[in-house]
């Protein structure tokens, strides 16, 4: 690498030029909110950092990352987020090498049946989110469109061989941060790359979902306190820690792969791109990334030109986006009327994982569930006997119980006999539940309802941790004026307490079941434990 640099004195001048010209643009006060503004999901930072004196490189990439001013990130102005009119949008057509679809059959797409369309979005500084509409009446088993593999990326295309694809991805990086990479240099090349066209469109839609909402994966403090008692607000600071962790390995993948290697020589990743850039990349590639079946593990995530997000995900839709000899292909699974919006399904995901991947929660969505997790006592005497009986009966000692809604009464019987096991505390009990066949602990009724009641107790304190109720979040979501993300959240949260509402109707129901002569609970020293 040392060698390298020396041939190329000529370019480190010019560029050193360069970037000295762009840091005097950037110099500005850092600002603790930066991030609130919305930035291009793929901007880039086009001068070569690492050439610049290691002082100057810390000052000009601590700027970089806490610029308040979004014309230093975005490729475009701040203008053109603000021109969201037809008139305006117009104009910049040509700029944006027209339509889309337009440049996609310019490269080999073939006849199809579908339409871009645009909607507005609900912030006025974004302009209007594109979507793919039928463009004649549609029946259920027709193919919508058909795209050649030439306009699908994947691992194997980017890297151009399938080991290093798979080494890759089963070490330190997932697909997503190699797609998001390959993207954020290929927007490097500004119109000289062929996926140009492509990368446009991902900045326009910057990652929103069906409701114009980014991912709380790029939401400031204070709207992520919109998720307050929601377990997704921990999942989101896992994610970004996850995310942060896969940031920190790019250079790894910089030099493996070698067509990025040869291409971008000088341009390491963590000192081209910062942070908050590739964030933003990842977050763009997740809203559109496809889950491709029945392929290569380098094939198996994919980004389809006329797919998410120009495509709107549906939790009971049934069409899928499928390999098909050389192309991906869409066939519809209902009738569609020319102009109407055309869905595929995203998978058995809960609302949870909608709002962190692509900025939006499903009402009907029947795989939408909450997680709760069962633990044995480690301290109980007889632990070992009952990890075995609960391994026996195809349970761990530390036990995941998914709730789904409408099925909570469900989740609370299959709950049951493992909690009764926990609260086992006879050593002749616990012989005549190791010689039982079943599942089931003989019990007492008070020792049933001092189950009864944890789990209760358990559901009460969920609640709790949200600051509105039910009814309040449902005359929050009545107001047409509020804001896209505190709407999307506090569907979330209002989803999340019906299920648990749902599972204290079904625990009381059992409790009024139980004989009169149970009103004083059993001990339970060593009670399972619940969270």
């Amino acid at each position: 690498m040392d060698s390298a640099f020396l041939q190329t004195s000529q370019f480190i001048a010019s560029t050193t030029k360069a970037t000295t010209m762009a840091t005097k643009t950037r110099l500005c006060s850092c600002s603790s909110s930066s991030t609130s503004r919305p930035l291009s999901v793929f901007s880039r930072v086009s001068q070569s950092t690492h050439l610049v004196p290691a002082r100057s490189r810390a000052i000009l990439r601590r700027n970089l990352c806490l610029a308040s001013n979004a014309d230093t990130l975005v490729s475009g102005s701040r203008k053109e987020d603000r021109n969201s009119s037809s008139s305006s949008h117009n104009v910049k057509k040509s700029e944006d090498f027209g339509d889309l679809k337009t440049w996609m059959h310019s490269k080999g797409l073939p006849p199809c049946k579908v339409v871009l369309k645009e909607k507005p979005s609900h912030d006025e500084k974004h302009r209007p989110i594109h979507y793919v509409a039928a463009s004649e009446d549609l029946q259920a088993g027709d193919i919508a469109f058909s795209v050649p593999n030439s306009l699908v990326v994947t691992l194997e295309r980017i890297l151009g061989n399938e080991t290093i694809a798979e080494l890759l991805t089963t070490n330190k990086l997932s697909e997503l941060a190699c797609l998001a990479l390959y993207l954020m240099y290929e927007k490097k090349q500004g119109k000289k790359s062929f996926w140009y066209p492509f990368i446009r469109e991902l900045d326009r839609q910057r990652g929103r979902g069906q409701l114009a909402v980014e991912s709380p994966l790029l939401w400031s403090e204070a709207e992520m306190a919109y998720l307050t008692g929601s377990p997704t607000k921990a999942e989101v600071k896992e994610r970004d820690e996850g995310i942060k962790r896969e940031y920190n390995e790019l250079d790894t993948v910089w030099f493996m792969a070698g067509s990025l290697f040869k291409q971008y020589p000088y341009d390491i990743p963590t000192e081209a791109f910062p942070f908050e850039i590739f964030k933003q990349a990842f977050v763009a590639v997740q809203s559109c990334v496809v889950h491709l079946q029945k392929v290569s593990l380098a094939r198996r995530f994919a980004l389809v030109l006329l797919g998410p997000p120009l495509l709107a995900y549906k939790s009971n839709c049934k069409a899928m986006l499928t390999a098909v000899e050389d192309a991906v292909q869409l066939v519809v699974d209902r009738p569609y009327k020319a102009g109407e919006p055309i869905v595929i399904w995203c998978g058995p995901q809960p609302n949870s994982k909608l709002l962190i991947n692509y900025g939006f929660v499903d009402e009907d969505n029947p795989y939408d569930r909450l997680v709760v997790e069962a633990s044995l006592n480690t301290e109980d005497p007889q632990f070992q006997d009952k990890r075995m009986v609960a391994q026996r009966n195809g349970k761990l000692t530390v036990q995941t119980f998914h709730v789904y809604a409408g099925k909570e009464r469900e989740a609370i019987s299959d709950m049951l006999p493992y909690m009764r096991l926990g609260y086992v505390s006879d050593t002749s009990e616990m012989q005549s539940v190791i010689s039982s066949q079943g599942p089931i602990c003989p019990v007492s009724p008070c020792m049933e309802r001092a189950v009864l009641e944890q789990i209760s107790d358990y559901f009460t304190s969920r609640l709790s941790r949200y600051p509105t109720t039910l009814s309040e979040d449902e005359t929050l979501l009545a107001d047409f004026n509020i804001d896209p993300k505190k709407r999307v959240a506090t569907q979330l949260v209002k989803l999340e307490k019906k299920i648990l509402h749902a599972c204290l109707d079904a625990i009381l129901e059992l409790i009024n079941r139980l004989p009169d002569d149970t009103v004083s609970p059993c001990p339970a020293p060593y009670a399972p434990l619940l969270k």
